[in-house]
């Protein structure tokens, strides 16, 4: 599923389209995603403009000329393509066949920025949701929400508190996304690896006491901030099915240090260890049972 980093490059990839540009015509062509869709979707969107599209966690929000909010996420398996009517008399316009071409384009917006913008989803996990601004902060999809690790109130502070007496595994609170939004599997095993701290460690180990943060949650904090920042810029990771909205691939699959390397040598310098894979909560977590502990 699409972490932080890959739900934010798509963010990046829709703006320029979508922010200031109204919907002319929204076409859906199922309606039963993740959940489904209201038979007023369409009526609710056309005619009004984006006014702004942020992102929350994994969610992509976009703020509307109604006072709506349209919440999008991608599942496992979606994405969107980015076309123009002009695409075909434009020399060197991109192109790109993804799974099986029109089965899988579920809801298609046409924009006054001359943009025709399809989501595609083979699986159907992703979904869509019209909610109005107002009742944002009780949106049950956004409101258990734990703190944007790139956000100004992110650090080693607000992380040690978090895990202060906890029994849980390091892996498993820097998971929950009660605790810290936006972060999955790949990131977690990643920004592990840089701040030297095994999966396997209790999450409370980073917290002295009154949850005062101690020189590990400071690493770790670090880490979870850096290994993002390079994703994103990176284009996310593209493992099965993320894709920019250029239809490109991300490219930080290529500087991943231990996820899917298990029997490796450890790429952190002087470590003569090798990645291990090990099951937890029924995921796989990569790591180096020498250097991370």
């Amino acid at each position: 599923m699409p972490e932080l980093p890959e739900v934010e490059t798509v963010r990046r990839g829709l703006a320029p389209v979508m922010e200031g540009a109204r919907f002319v015509k929204v076409e859906v062509r199922r309606h039963d995603l993740r959940w489904r869709l209201p038979r007023d979707f369409a009526a609710r969107l056309e005619g009004k403009t984006v006014t702004g599209l942020g992102r929350r966690a994994k969610y992509l929000l976009a703020d509307l000329s109604s006072g709506d909010v349209l919440i999008m996420h991608l599942g496992m398996s979606g994405s969107f393509r980015i076309t123009h009517r002009d695409a075909r008399s434009s020399p060197g316009a991109f192109h790109h066949e993804r799974s099986s071409a029109a089965a899988h384009d579920h809801v298609v917006f046409h924009m006054s920025s001359d943009a025709c913008i399809t989501f595609n989803d083979p699986r159907r996990f992703g979904s869509m949701k019209i909610v109005p601004r107002t009742d944002l902060d009780r949106e049950p999809l956004l409101r258990a929400l734990g703190p944007e690790p790139l956000g100004n109130e992110f650090g080693a502070v607000l992380l040690a508190n978090a895990c202060h007496g906890k029994k849980t595994s390091l892996k498993a609170a820097l998971s929950d996304q009660r605790l810290v939004a936006g972060l999955g599997n790949i990131y977690v095993c990643e920004a592990l690896n840089r701040a030297g701290l095994s999966p396997r460690r209790r999450a409370s180990t980073i917290a002295g006491k009154m949850g005062r943060p101690n020189e590990k949650a400071e690493r770790l904090a670090a880490a979870v901030k850096a290994v993002l920042v390079e994703a994103i810029k990176a284009g996310g990771s593209s493992l099965r099915d993320h894709r920019r909205t250029d239809g490109s691939l991300g490219d930080f699959q290529h500087a991943f240090r231990v996820y899917d390397r298990a029997g490796q040598p450890c790429p952190t310098r002087g470590c003569k260890g090798k990645v291990r894979r090990i099951v937890q909560s029924g995921r796989s977590t990569f790591y180096c049972p020498v250097c991370q502990t």
